[in-house]
């Protein structure tokens, strides 16, 4: 997989935990023994249950799909970039914002 798209996963992932959001990584596999679904060793069902009753958005996003990221043109500054947001447009958020 292209660097860009894990680098890409891994910025959302990032965005979630900012919000308090929970998320589990690893090679999705079904268990044996209790023939639960796992990501690496933890329980799927164990992990969703925590939030029974709960409003929830699920994203399920391959770490290994060769499919690369569209190249996008910022609808502020007009450059191209690879990603969710265009890189320079955050770090001069970001600068501006005193961070």
């Amino acid at each position: 997989m292209p660097a860009y798209r894990r680098a890409s996963i891994r910025e959302l992932t990032q965005a979630a935990a900012n919000l308090d959001g929970r998320f589990v990584q690893g090679v999705l596999h079904r268990d044996e023994e209790s023939g639960k679904w796992m990501v690496g060793h933890t329980s799927l069902e164990d992990w969703v249950a925590r939030h029974e009753g709960e409003d929830l958005t699920l994203i399920l996003l391959s770490m290994d799909e060769g499919q690369p990221l569209e190249k996008r043109i910022c609808r502020t500054c007009g450059r191209e970039y690879i990603g969710y947001e265009c890189p320079n447009c955050r770090e001069v958020r970001l600068r501006l914002r005193g961070r």
